[in-house]
């Protein structure tokens, strides 16, 4: 349910609201590895080279995976979070 509501922010709203909740689901779920997956897909439909990012290609997908690791560190250093 979750990754079918990533899909449809990719593929319909801005792509700020589809970090907002790639970011929510990796902190509400366990291990939300499809939020990685959802921004790389954003990338490869939507992404174009950005002269301030060095001429990077997939800057969601880097931002995802940075997100998605600092995100599970985080939770293990929490004691209130299972």
């Amino acid at each position: 349910m979750a990754s079918g509501i990533l899909i449809i922010s990719i593929l319909f709203m801005p792509f700020w609201v589809t970090f907002i909740l790639a970011f929510a689901g990796m902190i509400y779920f366990h291990i939300f590895l499809e939020a990685v997956f959802l921004l790389f897909l954003s990338d490869l439909l939507y992404g174009v080279r950005e002269a301030k990012f060095f001429g990077i290609f997939f800057i969601s997908l880097i931002i995802g995976v940075t997100l998605f690791v600092a995100v599970e560190i985080l939770k293990k250093k929490l004691k209130f979070y299972p």
